[in-house]
């Protein structure tokens, strides 16, 4: 839950970013927008590491059969590794932004 909210206002203000300096017809500070995704993507890459630090935690205080252990620990990296890729996307993402509104720019002038 408090990922997708986190996800949710990072895209809300890289949209809301984008929507008004495309009203404005002032060129978009493509750097700034990538800084402001990069730190959204460190924080959501820390909440996930403390979450597993207190899975982790967890499994260690509690008895819990070796299966169950590592089903979890399993489903662990699959979210680590899935919002690994979601980030690296979104960086993606941004530069193809970037790339289309530059050619978009380039046509208009000539």
């Amino acid at each position: 839950m408090r990922k997708s909210l986190i996800m949710m206002v990072a895209a809300m203000c890289l949209g809301a970013g984008l929507a008004v300096n495309a009203l404005a017809d002032e060129p978009i500070d493509w750097r700034a927008q990538e800084k402001q995704l990069k730190q959204s993507q460190k924080v959501e890459r820390d909440a996930m590491k403390l979450k597993e630090r207190q899975i982790r935690q967890s499994l260690k205080a509690t008895p819990v059969p070796v299966a169950t252990r590592d089903t979890i620990i399993h489903k662990m990296q699959r979210e680590h590794r899935d919002l690994l890729l979601k980030q690296k996307d979104a960086r993606q993402k941004l530069k193809d932004q970037e790339k289309a509104y530059r050619e978009y720019l380039r046509s208009n002038r000539g």
